[in-house]
């Protein structure tokens, strides 16, 4: 039983797409499979069109295995791939190479060379080559501002949302805090000298990186997954001193330890403010005093 997709993201619509897949396989008593592809097949068709990546391969792959899937397909998305017919794809890599039995599919999939192919094509196709091809209606929500307008669930409306840095409604897309992972490098130090020192996430090429601002949020080490901890995390260029290169810096609440070199991962929660140049560095650390306790108050909340 195959679901296919990048599902960058795996937000609440992929999750109900993946779930079905798993129970369907348990019925039929066959293997679930998610079958993704990496690099995305944006970069491939149209290079330098990559979006925002809201999961890495890594982060993907842990997403997957928590819905119950017993295996995680990657196959790598290639100038050859991309030119693979609809007929050509469905016969070499769904029934030669995964022997599917049954694949379940968004309504809007699309695959084939310039996307000619379509659920209707599959089913078509599953019948000559002995699958049954199924197409899921797309999962959606109400915004809390809208009555009638539904929003569908898709990696790009989330991408826009953390565009925005309206990172709340991010998880309510996704069902759960958008993720930055990447490791600790070393800073200008400026924090520590102003009290305040910050871990600086050096993140994957091709991040969604939340919009300018100040957040409060979890930060996790890999080594020690078990443990959250709380952060307020700045997003800019650090307009008070003049920077120019857009930065990750996360203040770790009541930890004091040099986190440098150490793979980390800052899910956010809310956004506190914007961005702001302060005329003194005074006027810096006593906003950063009141982040500080709005990042704790908002934290304790959810704890």
């Amino acid at each position: 039983m195959v679901t296919i997709g990048v599902f960058d993201g795996v937000h609440r619509g992929h999750q109900e797409l993946i779930s079905r897949t798993v129970r369907a396989a348990a019925e039929r008593g066959v293997p679930s499979v998610v079958l993704t592809f990496d690099p995305h097949p944006s970069e491939v068709i149209r290079p330098g069109s990559h979006p925002a990546q809201l999961t890495t391969l890594r982060r993907k792959a842990e997403l997957v295995e928590g819905l119950g899937v017993d295996v995680f397909c990657v196959l790598p998305f290639t100038v050859e791939l991309s030119r693979l017919t609809a007929h050509e794809f469905v016969h070499e890599v769904l029934v030669d190479k995964l022997h599917a039995a049954a694949v379940i599919v968004g309504e809007n999939f699309t695959f084939g060379a310039k996307a000619a192919g379509d659920v209707g094509l599959l089913r078509t196709l599953g019948k000559r080559f002995g699958f049954v091809a199924h197409g899921a209606e797309l999962q959606g929500l109400l915004a809390q501002e809208q009555t009638e307008n539904e929003i569908t669930f898709s990696s790009t409306y989330v991408r826009s949302c953390i565009d925005a840095g309206d990172v709340v409604a991010a998880s309510e897309a996704l069902g759960r805090p958008h993720r930055l992972e990447g490791i600790v490098v070393r800073g200008d130090g400026r924090g520590h000298d102003l009290g305040y020192p910050t871990a600086n996430l050096s993140t994957p090429r091709f991040a969604a990186v939340p919009a300018d601002g100040v957040y409060g949020a979890w930060f996790t080490r890999s080594s020690d997954p078990g443990r959250r901890l709380r952060a307020a995390v700045s997003v800019g260029t650090n307009p008070t001193f003049s920077g120019r290169e857009r930065t990750v810096e996360a203040f770790v609440l009541d930890i004091d330890e040099d986190f440098y070199g150490q793979h980390v991962s800052i899910d956010f929660v809310a956004k506190l403010r914007d961005q702001v140049r302060f005329p003194t560095s005074e006027g810096l650390v006593k906003q950063i005093d009141d982040d500080v306790v709005r990042t704790r108050e908002l934290l304790d909340g959810q704890n």
